[in-house]
């Protein structure tokens, strides 16, 4: 009797392991994909600032020229 009670918590263990297996082969998976999401976002912020910076820089030529032409007072 202990024998069998033996071999059943053996095999409830090994679903277990096979389960916990499975588990973290998924959270490895996510911790991949979250952190590609991450980096990505970061690529998107950089991207941003740069156009930012861009369109700071077309305004100001903007105001320049509508002073130059007398479209705005000065």
């Amino acid at each position: 009797m202990a024998d069998q009670s033996d071999s059943l918590v053996l095999t409830l263990l090994r679903d277990m392991r096979g389960s916990l297996q499975r588990v973290e082969s998924k959270l490895d998976e996510l911790v991949r994909r979250v952190s590609s999401v991450e980096t990505n976002l970061a690529h998107v912020h950089v991207e941003l600032a740069a156009h930012s910076a861009r369109m700071d820089r077309i305004d100001g030529r903007l105001d320049r020229i509508e002073k130059r032409l007398g479209l705005v007072d000065a």
